[in-house]
Formats: structure tokens, C-alpha cells, sequence
């Protein structure tokens, strides 16, 4: 346990962190189960909103430093391009 009112602090704020940033990558990761299950089932009106709601969640949890910004990147143009491949 911390020895200072300081680490005491530090402590409970990393806790809020963590769980901040728990609730955030659950948030994201249900919405990429839900895009992949759109594209299952060839639903592409769908699949094009939910994508786009996934990107703007992935850009927020990169800028709040859950995901790393390249992560967000890589994970957007990857469903970006599974989408594509079912619209043609």
C-alpha cells in the first residue's frame, strides 16, 4: 500500500483510469462484433452506419489514449476494406 498521501492518490486515480478505460474498449469491441456481424449477414446499409459509429468510438478511445492511434488506424482501414469487399 502507498506510504504517502500522494501515492494514496495516485493509487485511486489509476483505479478510475482503469475502469474508465475498461468501459471503453468494451463499448468498442461490441461495436466491431456488431459491424462484423452486419457484413455476416451482407447487410450493407447497416453495415456502413455501424461502421462509421465504430470508427468515431475507436477515434475517441485513441485520442483518450486507450488505443494506440495507429491501433485505431489499423482496425478502422481493416473494416473499411471488409466493407468495401461486400459492397462490390
Amino acid at each position: 500500500m502507498a506510504n504517502h498521501k500522494s501515492a494514496a492518490k495516485r493509487a485511486r486515480q489509476s483505479l478510475v483510469r482503469k475502469a474508465r478505460n475498461l468501459s471503453t474498449k468494451r463499448t468498442v469491441r461490441t461495436a466491431e462484433k456488431k459491424f462484423r456481424a452486419a457484413i455476416e449477414s451482407k447487410e450493407l446499409e447497416n453495415a456502413q452506419n455501424l461502421l462509421k459509429a465504430f470508427s468515431s468510438q475507436m477515434d475517441r478511445a485513441a485520442k483518450k489514449g486507450v488505443f494506440h492511434a495507429k491501433t485505431a488506424s489499423r482496425k478502422i482501414g481493416r473494416l473499411s476494406k471488409a466493407l468495401s469487399q461486400i459492397s462490390k
